[in-house]
């Protein structure tokens, strides 16, 4: 055989490349933080909470999240602006509410860090450091 490698060593070779993580999928799962608030919901989903409640009355047998979604999102569009308004202003007041939650919740981000910083002078490897030096020093003196 000429060359030395066949066509299994060089695709394998191929696919078997090291993909870092994208900064995306780093900054996405390592800057969750539980104690967020969710952000607020739309007017459509606003909607189909009440939706879904008459849908499964009406269909009690219907498991399927999929038809209740496609039933929800068919009734939306024919719904008028006028139909609409009650779960547009729904959805208004719980922006309204999101908002002053999380500018609280900002307020005590910045704040939160700095009484952190203060308590904690010293990590648990800076104490252990000195004392590891401690011991060394009270060895010196015995000798």
């Amino acid at each position: 055989m000429k060359g030395g490698n066949s066509k299994a060593d060089s695709r394998n070779s191929k696919l078997s490349v090291n993909k870092k993580p994208t900064k995306a999928s780093k900054g996405a799962a390592a800057g969750k933080d539980p104690n967020k608030p969710k952000r607020p919901a739309s007017a459509f989903f606003v909607f189909m909470e009440d939706f879904r409640q008459t849908y499964k009355k009406e269909h009690p047998n219907n498991k399927s999240v999929a038809a209740v979604g496609k039933a929800g999102g068919e009734k939306w569009k024919s719904l008028s602006d006028s139909e609409k308004a009650p779960y547009v202003a729904k959805a208004d007041k719980r922006k309204v509410e999101y908002e002053k939650t999380m500018k609280a919740y900002n307020k005590k981000l910045e704040e939160g860090p700095k009484e952190d910083e203060e308590s904690d002078d010293k990590s648990v490897s800076d104490v252990s450091e000195e004392e590891d030096a401690d011991d060394k020093s009270d060895e010196e003196e015995d000798d």
